[in-house]
């Protein structure tokens, strides 16, 4: 959790700093290219993706058994496609793949019961106030999917895990470096509930995995 909150409040210092910085830029020097009405940025990111859960585990009757469960964070490499449909508006989905492991905790019991990855693509709906400037910071919000696969179940349980929508938030900055090429920070905070199904059904617990995914990457326009 402490290590979490870090890199959020880092991040988030970051896209504050940026947006400071943009008032008092120059629009253009000529030595970076401005995004536009009807540009494309591809970004290369590399991603933490973070989830705090700790919802309890009960019985199928809903007695909690004095457990709960907890995820592993993971870091991956991601792509970021963001469309600007206006100078100001921009549309961006996120592709990549992550693996976490689900482990029961409570008492003095801490074991894997699972291990899945996640496909869980986000689009977001941008808005940018100053995209000509050099430091260009940005705010989205959108939905995402989460789809399981693979997954391997673990220390003699079976788990299913339930796919699903959820909701996004984003903030971010685009830094121009020069010509097409840009360095990227971005923030979002997911919100997505899972129904996870232990031994058939012996055991569940709804998961409320709402993850923070935080990157840093580089992009080109085109």
């Amino acid at each position: 959790m402490k290590r979490n909150l870090t890199l959020v409040a880092a991040a988030l210092a970051m896209i504050a700093a940026s947006g400071a910085a943009s008032g008092a830029m120059a629009q253009n020097t000529g030595d970076w290219q401005v995004a536009r009405k009807g540009d494309l940025i591809v970004t290369g990111r590399v991603t933490q993706i973070s989830s705090d859960a700790d919802d309890a585990i009960t019985d199928a009757a809903g007695v909690a058994s004095g457990l709960n469960v907890g995820v592993g964070d993971d870091i991956m490499p991601t792509l970021g496609f963001t469309y600007f449909l206006t100078d100001h508006i921009a549309v961006e989905a996120i592709l990549g793949a992550t693996q976490h492991e689900i482990r029961a905790q409570g008492g003095a019991t801490d074991v894997a019961v699972h291990e899945t990855w996640v496909l869980p693509p986000v689009v977001t709906l941008q808005y940018r106030p100053m995209p000509e400037a050099r430091v260009s910071p940005y705010v989205g919000a959108g939905v995402n999917y989460m789809l399981f696969f693979d997954g391997e179940d673990k220390n003699g349980f079976t788990v299913e895990l339930e796919d699903g929508f959820g909701y996004a938030l984003q903030a971010g900055a685009d830094v121009a470096l020069t010509g097409p090429w840009t360095l990227n920070l971005d923030v979002k905070k997911v919100w997505f509930d899972t129904e996870a199904t232990i031994n058939g059904g012996a055991l569940k617990s709804d998961v409320g995995l709402d993850p923070w995914v935080v990157s840093l990457g580089v992009g080109r326009k085109f």
